[in-house]
């Protein structure tokens, strides 16, 4: 089986990771821009981590014949603080031309707040003036209808961004239409306490079809699972789902997205 990982944030896991993502057919990561756990307070810190981001996982992942790619922003959960926000955004577009970056990301929402807003729109705005495409991170639980549906407004008042370059991630059932009837790309989380299990994303599949939609990981430093696009191919395949269907979600769809970034390239034989 061959896959993307389109959402791992690999500077959080191990090496042994890395084998066994390679071992189960992985032909590519990419990796979001994340909360390290804590606040981090100066932008230097920041321009410090898109160094790590662009400069020292790649070649960590290519100790395993893995291609490594990642995105750029100031996390959600880091928002509140606009004039920090401010001073890390203007830092990112140094880095925007190095090649394994593929765009902005992973902005968005995590408590819905003003000052979220404020940053997400800055965010929307640099990807805007520096034709980048986007990846967003839709809050958890309770407050992710609201948050999705204020993203949606955000996008769909700048004329600049074109739908179709914007993956909006961690949708569910009740998120997936939405995002899919803006234009947008759809991405599913697999974890295993919390947003989508296997069989809930397969769901989503038999409802919704395949166009535009992908899954991820999202593996981190928390509970999550590094292998989990493959074991809900799995999942797929004990449903019935052909090979090629299969083939389609977990690595055709990622494709088709990530190409839109002439940075985002694999090996021929992949």
């Amino acid at each position: 089986m061959r896959y993307i990982e389109p959402h791992g944030h690999m500077v959080s896991r191990t090496t042994d990771d890395y084998l066994d993502m390679v071992t189960a057919g992985c032909a590519a990561v990419c990796e979001p821009a994340f909360w390290a756990g804590f606040d981090r307070g100066t932008a230097s810190g920041f321009r410090d981590y898109f160094a790590q981001l662009t400069e020292h996982e790649p070649k960590r992942a290519a100790r395993y014949g893995l291609p490594h790619f990642c995105w750029l922003c100031i996390n959600p959960k880091e928002s509140e603080d606009v004039g920090l926000a401010r001073d890390v955004i203007a830092t990112i577009p140094e880095f925007l031309s190095r090649p394994t970056v593929l765009g902005i990301g992973e902005i968005g929402l995590n408590k819905n707040s003003k000052n979220e807003l404020r940053v997400l729109e800055m965010h929307v705005d640099l990807a805007a003036r520096h034709d980048q495409l986007i990846l967003v991170h839709t809050p958890h639980l309770e407050d992710k209808l609201k948050g999705t549906r204020l993203i949606l407004d955000v996008l769909r008042a700048d004329s600049r961004i074109k739908p179709g370059r914007v993956l909006i991630d961690h949708v569910e059932e009740h998120t997936v239409r939405a995002v899919l009837d803006r234009g947008h790309w759809a991405g599913m989380t697999l974890y295993p306490i919390s947003k989508c299990t296997p069989a809930r994303a397969v769901d989503i599949l038999d409802v919704n079809g395949t166009e535009r939609l992908w899954m991820n990981s999202a593996c981190d430093w928390g509970e999550s699972v590094p292998l989990a696009v493959p074991r809900t191919a799995l999942e797929m395949r004990r449903r019935g789902w052909s090979a090629s269907a299969i083939d389609r979600v977990v690595y055709q769809n990622p494709v088709r997205f990530l190409s839109q970034c002439p940075n985002f390239r694999l090996p021929a034989d992949a």
